[in-house]
């Protein structure tokens, strides 16, 4: 959604919160007396407010318990919520970014929540990128409150003119059919890619990579990024021929944000896109877009030795670490989060309500069976595709406390390749040199 992950806090500003928080647990056994009645406190960013309440009110009606509900905009929910955990505000259930979780997790603010047999049993249901986005060091950390994808689309009229019966299976065939859509001045730039310095774009790098099948990171959190056979030096070389080379990717990408892109691609420039799936409703809506009912879902292309794989992330419900201290509370917060990140009298009715009202994506595969949720894509998208790519999606590798700092190093190399001022391997030598440098650090 527009809720997307701001940058991590710079090292500096880490370790200062992190102490300040510590210093603050210090003096935790001082508040752990609780009353049985006491309200359960909820902080959330400003989405769904009034659908947030209404299932706020059954849960309190259900179980007796009562909820102190607060929201703020997601502008300014994270700095605000960090100000509650350094100042001591009576935290207990939150809502919290995938690109947090080191960051909190390290500070002590929030408390795994994987002791829990009644939260756990969800790990069978829910899709598997979801779980390792919640667990950090080996422990989970949540129930998922909404999750999603980048997906590439097409706009099925310009395919049809160019002489294709179907879309793209890998990035050297969208290169060939752009060639022949920019021959037959159909396209200028056929493929719409924004790699503007901004949130955004490590999901759009990461989908790249994951399709081209690497990685940024192994397994012990080392920098591959530069190997040859990791798959971000083949990504990168294929992003910087399609712009320099064939001229399918307009040189200006590296000034185009995501939502510029998409307002491109909407008013018919591009034939092809890498977008959030949640961007394919708005794409189809008549009053949105100038090609609506023309826009498809195929899978992500794949390079040579990768496969239609992209990159997902997610929010969750997490428990603050105050809350975890009382077992009486604590008990009271895990019903919260299963209330609404797991299943309220025997369904996934908060998903599925929140999918309903915003189009917010679900991390639970059995609402893909669902009739109302099956209606509600058939207006926009083919859910068998959404729910076949969702299935291929990975976590960002990336997402460390340090991710902050070395996403503004990675972010340029990028760009410095595709203006030509630098190399491929160079590029990825000096971000990779950056990941190891500030890994160490820490």
């Amino acid at each position: 959604m527009s809720e997307q992950k701001s940058l991590l806090l710079g090292r500096r500003d880490f370790l200062r919160t992190s102490a300040a928080a510590s210093a603050l647990s210090l003096a935790a056994p001082a508040r752990l007396a609780f009353a049985q009645d006491a309200p359960i406190n909820m902080q959330t960013w400003s989405a769904a407010v009034d659908t947030v309440q209404s299932h706020i009110n059954a849960f309190e009606k259900e179980t007796g318990l009562v909820v102190s509900y607060g929201n703020s905009p997601w502008a300014q929910y994270r700095e605000g919520m960090v100000a509650k955990f350094v100042g001591g505000a009576p935290l207990d259930m939150m809502w919290v970014s995938d690109s947090w979780l080191p960051e909190w997790a390290e500070a002590g603010w929030i408390s795994p929540v994987d002791e829990f047999e009644s939260l756990m049993k969800y790990n069978d249901e829910a899709e598997q990128f979801c779980t390792d986005s919640m667990t950090y060091k080996g422990r989970q950390y949540g129930l998922t409150y909404y999750t999603d994808f980048m997906a590439f689309l097409y706009d099925e009229e310009k395919l049809t003119a160019a002489g294709f019966d179907a879309p793209p299976e890998s990035w050297e065939e969208l290169v060939q059919q752009s060639l022949v859509m920019k021959e037959k001045g159909i396209s200028e730039y056929p493929m719409m890619l924004a790699m503007a310095q901004e949130s955004w774009l490590i999901e759009f790098m990461a989908s790249l990579v994951y399709s081209h099948g690497g990685r940024f990171t192994d397994e012990n959190g080392d920098a591959i990024m530069h190997e040859d056979e990791a798959g971000a030096v083949e990504a990168l070389q294929w992003v910087v021929d399609a712009v320099n080379k064939h001229g399918v990717i307009s040189p200006a990408c590296v000034e185009t944000g995501e939502l510029s892109g998409l307002k491109a691609f909407a008013s018919g420039n591009h034939a092809f896109a890498m977008v959030a799936k949640y961007r394919l409703r708005m794409l189809n809506d008549p009053e949105q877009s100038q090609v609506a009912g023309n826009v498809k879902q195929a899978m992500m292309p794949k390079g040579p030795g990768g496969e239609h794989a992209t990159v997902g992330w997610m929010r969750f419900h997490g428990m603050a670490t105050q809350a975890a201290q009382d077992q009486q509370r604590a008990e009271n917060t895990a019903r919260l989060i299963e209330w609404f990140g797991g299943k309220a009298n025997g369904e996934y009715k908060f998903q599925k309500l929140l999918f309903l009202d915003i189009g917010a994506g679900f991390g639970v595969k059995p609402l893909f069976d669902d009739p109302d949720v099956q209606a509600a894509y058939d207006a926009y998208g083919d859910v068998e595709i959404i729910q076949k790519q969702q299935a291929l999606a990975k976590k960002k590798d990336v997402v460390t406390p340090w991710f902050g700092e070395w996403n503004e190093t990675n972010g340029a190399a990028w760009q410095s390749a595709i203006l030509g001022n630098s190399d491929v391997r160079a590029a990825l030598k000096k971000s990779a040199a950056k990941w190891d440098e500030l890994k160490a650090s820490y």
